[in-house]
């Protein structure tokens, strides 16, 4: 478990003003240069998990939905569906491929919140960007951060979400809660963080990101 010592308390005002002047106001401009390896991603703890070959990377985006709520910020996230062929059940951040049309990261994370939590834009703020996230199996995706209206309602696509929930803002600030697991993956040692909360393991890219996100509004 990391023991460095919180920001406490973590509120919803102190967040955005940080956010304000720390998360790129842009992507990077070598978000999707093959010829570059980003610098965060599943590698970052298992050096083993960068694929080799940066023409193979994929580019995509997901959306950090932070809602205002006045009783205290919260992180919406999903559990995706049961039967998926890929990351079956797991806790993930709405997003996807990026279409070829679309010159955004913020295009495509508003998008698929749209196509898989029914999330209207209207309801979304984007405010900044986190560096490129590397996944292991080559996706570039690029975290976009925004502010969620708390009169916002969802529409569940069953065929990509189970479910929803959201975890306080002052919880994944914390990393107290940013714990280090590790499981063997094709014989060897992967590490990764993790961070369960309730019945909820929230692990591997979405937990990765959101340590991200915390360095970048928190760190020194």
């Amino acid at each position: 478990m990391n023991s460095t010592s919180a920001p406490h308390p973590i509120t919803y005002a102190d967040f955005r003003a940080r956010a304000a002047t720390r998360l790129l106001s842009q992507p990077l401009p070598d978000t999707f240069d093959p010829e570059v390896l980003p610098s965060k991603g599943d590698h970052r703890l298992a050096e083993m998990l960068a694929p080799d070959d940066g023409t193979l990377h994929r580019p995509a985006a997901v959306l950090i939905p932070i809602i205002a709520r006045p009783e205290g910020a919260t992180i919406l996230l999903t559990q995706r569906a049961a039967h998926l062929k890929d990351h079956a059940g797991q806790i993930a951040f709405p997003g996807g491929k990026m279409d070829a049309q679309e010159t955004d990261p913020a295009q495509t994370a508003i998008r698929e919140a749209k196509e898989e939590i029914g999330l209207n834009p209207s309801f979304i703020e984007p405010i900044g960007y986190l560096e490129p996230y590397l996944s292991s199996t080559g996706f570039r995706i690029v975290p976009v951060v925004a502010t969620i209206d708390p009169a916002h309602h969802l529409l569940i696509d069953p065929n990509e979400v189970e479910s929803t929930f959201e975890v306080p803002l002052n919880f994944l600030m914390n990393p107290v809660h940013h714990e280090t697991h590790s499981r063997e993956w094709r014989g060897a040692l992967r590490r990764y963080y993790a961070m369960p909360y309730n019945d909820y393991y929230i692990w591997g890219v979405t937990a990765g990101i959101i340590r991200n996100l915390y360095e970048k509004v928190y760190g020194e």
